[in-house]
């Protein structure tokens, strides 16, 4: 029996919330009136979930070894991305290693590159990536840090991505990210708005506790330099992902321009080594943050960080629980960690990928030790209700 050959790999969807955590049902704060590249509609201004973010829902993948250990991978991506992992990439993870994840990785992208290179292709190879990973610790009985290289620290610290930042200080947190709930299209009202809620979490938090801004790809470029200067006076530590991701050069000039001592961070929407690599050598950001889920998976982020740590670029991933916690453990230029406060209220710490994950640890007063179970420690919850929509 040859305990690292791959003999199945499966492809679950679920509209359940995990992976795709915008799939809430009633009122969620992460779901409520914030700035979007669509609000400039003003029917699609309300919620993001009102013109379709939410509509995808999670894929989840598992791949099996010949000796029945079983690897878990998730992400983005939903029925259109199970398509893809069952009827195209299954012929180049079937029959293979799980210690082969490099050929594996090379083999996926290139085959899809006619039609993939970024966006719901990269998910679902992000999501196979995952699950080999996973599969390789357990096999090994290693945690994924371990084949990583170790630990650097002994606990990972957190700021909280949150609408409540007064709240996260009060849980541990070292900062908190904001939504930013006002575009371009709301005009000077919302500019004002904007720079009051600021001010006004400034005056509840104090000058020791980092506060920020997420923009979610919803400005132009003069909008965001007023906003940054305004902001100016309030310590705010960074403004996040200000632009559409290919508007590389509008983000280098937001950085050439931003108010000394204060970051301009972005990458969450950014996928592969190529693309993180336009952003390194334009300048563009002080910290990248890819999503292991997205960008590639963990065989890609391991070349991002590395090209990263070249440039002296911080290297923070976009919240994915545990399957980025295990890069960040091993990375001297990830010193710490975003987590998503994902109550509905903001107000207590919870499970980022909940229900569909079991043993999802959460930071304790804004710091968690990684654990040392085999992989990436969290297996299916076997309970949520999954569908496997194409069986090849």
């Amino acid at each position: 029996m040859d305990n690292f050959k791959i003999v199945s790999v499966r492809a679950y969807t679920s509209s359940t919330r995990g992976a795709d955590y915008h799939s809430h049902s009633g009122y969620h704060w992460i779901d409520d009136h914030v700035a979007t590249p669509m609000a400039k509609y003003p029917e699609y201004r309300e919620s993001r979930s009102s013109w379709g973010l939410n509509a995808l829902g999670s894929v989840i993948v598992e791949v099996e070894s010949e000796s029945g250990h079983t690897g878990l991978g998730v992400s983005t991506g939903g029925v259109p991305a199970a398509w893809i992992i069952e009827n195209h990439l299954s012929r180049f993870i079937e029959g293979q290693r799980a210690d082969q994840v490099e050929q594996i990785w090379d083999q996926m992208f290139l085959s899809t590159i006619y039609y993939g290179r970024k966006g719901i292709t990269l998910n679902a190879i992000s999501a196979v990536d995952l699950a080999i990973w996973d599969l390789l610790g357990k096999i090994r009985e290693e945690p994924v840090y371990h084949l990583l290289g170790g630990k650097v620290r002994p606990e990972i610290e957190f700021y909280a991505t949150t609408a409540r930042p007064d709240i996260a200080k009060e849980l541990g947190f070292l900062g908190g990210k904001m939504p930013l709930l006002h575009g371009p299209a709301e005009g000077e009202e919302g500019m004002e708005k904007n720079i009051e809620r600021m001010q006004s979490m400034r005056d509840a938090v104090g000058n020791d506790f980092w506060l920020m801004y997420d923009c979610w790809m919803c400005l132009d470029l003069n909008y965001a330099q007023r906003l940054v200067e305004k902001l100016s006076t309030t310590g705010m530590k960074w403004l996040e992902e200000a632009f559409l991701p290919d508007d590389y050069w509008s983000l280098k000039q937001l950085r050439a321009t931003a108010p000394k001592g204060m970051w301009v961070t972005g990458g969450e929407h950014e996928a592969t080594l190529q693309g993180f690599r336009m952003m390194l050598e334009m300048e563009c950001v002080d910290i990248l943050q890819p999503d292991v889920g997205w960008c590639g998976g963990l065989t890609e982020l391991v070349k991002i960080g590395a090209l990263a740590d070249e440039h002296k670029v911080l290297v923070v991933p976009h919240g994915s629980s545990v399957y980025s916690y295990h890069y960040v453990i091993t990375q001297h230029n990830s010193p710490f960690a975003e987590f998503l406060v994902m109550s509905p209220q903001a107000d207590h710490v919870i499970p980022m990928f909940e229900p569909l994950l079991l043993g999802e640890p959460v930071p304790e007063n804004g710091r968690l030790k990684v654990s040392d179970r085999p992989g990436f420690g969290v297996e299916l919850n076997r309970d949520v209700e999954l569908e496997r929509p194409f069986v090849h």
